[in-house]
């Protein structure tokens, strides 16, 4: 997990580094016990690639979207914050 990596790299106490990110202490012991947890290595996936086939003009364009097996899309947008799609991923990966 990155943000446990970047925690390590940082030399801050938990309370300073996650005061600067708007997280709880608690939130970041779990990324580093997950981190300490999961497998070496990365962890590889199939990846079908397709150009969109719909046009939907409310919405802004996704840079990316992953479509998970049941159906649910999670679109990602220029400029998303990463803490917070560190969160949908890690949600995705518990379900």
């Amino acid at each position: 997990m990155a943000l446990a990596a970047e925690f390590e790299a940082s030399g801050l106490s938990r309370k300073a580094f996650c005061t600067g990110r708007g997280l709880s202490v608690g939130a970041l012991d779990l990324y580093r016990k997950r981190a300490r947890e999961s497998p070496s290595g990365p962890r590889l996936v199939a990846v079908d690639i397709r150009p969109a086939t719909t046009h939907q003009p409310n919405r802004a364009a996704a840079e990316l979207t992953v479509v998970l097996a049941n159906g649910r899309r999670v679109e990602v947008s220029a400029g998303t914050d990463m803490v917070v799609l560190e969160c949908v991923v890690a949600a995705l990966e518990r379900a």
